[in-house]
């Protein structure tokens, strides 16, 4: 397991490296739109924030039920923002991959945040005119195995009790 990780991430890294080649510039470009997102979030940074998204962008959080068009998630996190309330998550893998024409690159990220832990996001970026747009983000707290069956009972249980409470003559 060690080895493949080490792999995983000596292949991210030579993408790094400042080559003039084609794929390097373009894994420096779809990374620091990743970056700023990040960034942009932890400084409750709104405007820039939301700019890095394809207009018919979907943002996926980690409940079952926050799957959001981005005229939704504007809203709900617009009040954070304005709050002065962002969010923190500390990139520290990325692995980037594109299409054939280079026009459509998909991601998967370890991040860590003081509340959560170690998170994944994982997501789908196309290319506009010379930009680079989130077309999508989906945001997960990975479950370890050994624990899995045991969440997967919690949200059973919870779920049963939120739809207990919305039965008829409720």
């Amino acid at each position: 397991m060690r080895t493949h990780l080490l792999v995983g991430v000596v292949v991210v890294c030579c993408a790094w490296q400042t080559q003039p080649d084609e794929r390097s510039c373009v894994v420096r470009a779809v990374a620091g739109v990743l970056d700023d997102l990040h960034d942009a979030a932890s400084k409750a940074d709104g405007e820039r924030y939301f700019g890095l998204f394809a207009p018919e962008a979907v943002f996926f959080g980690t409940d079952a039920t926050e799957r959001w068009p981005l005229e939704e998630f504007r809203r709900y996190a617009s009040q954070r923002f304005e709050a002065g309330s962002g969010w923190t998550y500390h990139p520290s893998r990325r692995h980037i991959y594109f299409s054939q024409d280079r026009r459509t690159a998909w991601f998967d990220e370890v991040l860590v945040n003081a509340k959560y832990g170690e998170c994944r996001g994982t997501g789908v970026l196309v290319k506009r005119r010379s930009d680079w747009k989130i077309a999508q983000y989906n945001l997960s707290i990975p479950i370890p195995n050994e624990i899995a069956l045991e969440v997967v009972e919690m949200i059973k249980s919870s779920t049963r009790r939120a739809t207990e409470g919305h039965g008829e003559g409720k």
